[in-house]
């Protein structure tokens, strides 16, 4: 057969194809459908079937019993179940055990509100579809509704080893429990805006990433978590809660080394559960903070940032980020519970600013950290996330006052010097990128 040099790759049989898809990260996979229309279409053949939504558990069931990456004949990575009036699932089985079940093609306009109750406790391993060969340990699920969260919690009780759920964009969702006895490390919560009741039962977690209004939180144990999000700027998801109710929460993330926080959830739910605590609190592992701050009344006061710095010995990178969108406190009262003896920061080593209105807002800043460091940070400042500058103190007997330098408050100069190579210098917090 004779074959344009260039079209070698794209005249192999399907089965081929599939093979050298299937050998792919899931990242890379995907992008095989920029190759060509052939490899367009390879990606987006999927098993297509119908049924009704007490059929769901069962199709994916058989789609995962009927896959064998090892088989090209039998590796079909995806499954468009079509069910009731307008439910459409798409599943797409990709690398490493993951499975995305995505529920987003389904009518979305006016969503209906539903409570979800997933628990992952039997422990009878022949649940998971057998024989095949792949077994889930993440798992996304992508714009649950009304219609299908009975069916899925159905399909999430057969995966008795999955360490990884991540539930994103559910529209609708107002009440969420998800009870685990088994091996769930890490769990994600991102997008729901309806959300307003989050129980979580599952005392091996270690990783907690959430993003969006802040529900009413009843963690049932201290999961003890090394890795915590809590993204709510958006504000409370709730319009009453008691300070009480986040004591709970405040033990699951007292021993994060990295965390996310938002200046609200420090001065509305932290602050006052502090009083709660006989001992002098504090979060003594954490070594990389993101701080998400705003402007009240057009000022910026950091008052409240440096207040929580005092909490946390052991950090090493601080982030802080400047949102004009973010929820600001109605009626800001100071902290009751004062920060008892603690020891200056001895061990940060980076902190970097972003969102800053000017110059003069960052030096201001850098100032009132020095009340509570040992040391010189390397400071470094963006206003747009991509050009980085150089904070540098420079006492003003040695400056020769260039333009770039700004005389501060306390007589130094601070000189901003243009930064390359930031990412060696400095990389994103971890939360930034999700």
């Amino acid at each position: 057969m004779e074959v344009k040099a260039g079209d070698f790759i794209s005249s192999l049989p399907d089965e081929i194809l599939f093979h050298i898809i299937s050998l792919l990260p899931f990242e890379s996979a995907i992008q095989t459908i920029f190759l060509s229309t052939r490899w367009k279409f390879l990606w987006n053949l999927a098993l297509v079937k119908h049924g009704s939504k007490d059929d769901v558990s069962t199709a994916v069931s058989g789609f995962l019993t009927n896959f064998d990456e090892h088989n090209p004949t039998r590796n079909t990575r995806r499954l468009r179940f079509h069910f009731g009036k307008d439910g459409v699932l798409s599943a797409i089985i990709a690398p490493n055990n993951k499975l995305h079940l995505d529920f987003s093609a389904e009518n979305k306009d006016h969503p209906r509100q539903f409570g979800w109750q997933i628990e992952l406790n039997p422990q009878n391993l022949s649940h998971q579809p057998t024989p095949s060969t792949f077994f889930v340990k993440t798992l996304y699920l992508i714009s649950v509704n009304h219609l299908s969260s009975e069916a899925v919690s159905c399909v999430v009780s057969k995966f008795q080893l999955l360490e990884n759920l991540k539930i994103i964009g559910c529209n609708g969702l107002e009440s969420l429990s998800i009870d685990s006895d088994t091996n769930l490390l890490n769990l994600t919560i991102f997008d729901c805006p309806q959300l307003k009741s989050l129980h979580i039962r599952s005392y091996k977690l270690r990783t907690f990433l959430y993003r969006g209004h802040f529900p009413w939180f009843w963690s049932e144990f201290h999961f003890n978590l090394a890795n915590a999000m809590l993204d709510s700027r958006q504000g409370p998801g709730y319009s009453t809660f008691k300070t009480s109710d986040f004591d709970r929460v405040l033990l699951t993330i007292k021993n994060s080394e990295i965390l996310t926080l938002c200046k609200w959830t420090f001065q509305a739910l932290i602050c006052p559960s502090l009083s709660s605590f006989q001992a002098d609190f504090q979060f003594y592992r954490l070594k990389e903070l993101w701080w998400i701050d705003n402007y009240s009344k057009g000022l910026y006061n950091s008052d409240v940032l440096i207040s929580f710095l005092k909490l946390c010995p052991s950090l090493e990178r601080l982030f802080l980020t400047i949102d004009d969108n973010s929820y600001v406190m109605p009626s800001a009262a100071k902290c009751s519970k004062q920060v008892g003896r603690y020891t200056k920061l001895q061990h940060l080593k980076v902190v970097k600013l972003e969102g800053f209105a000017n110059q003069e807002e960052e030096i201001l800043f850098a100032e009132h950290l020095q009340d509570v460091v040992s040391v010189e940070p390397l400071i470094l400042s963006t206003s747009d996330g991509i050009c980085f500058r150089n904070l540098t103190k420079v006492p003003s007997s040695e400056s020769q006052q260039p333009e770039e330098t700004t005389l501060s408050q306390e007589k130094y100069f601070y000189k901003f010097v243009q930064v390359k190579n930031i990412n060696e210098l400095c990389p994103k917090h971890a939360h930034m990128i999700l």
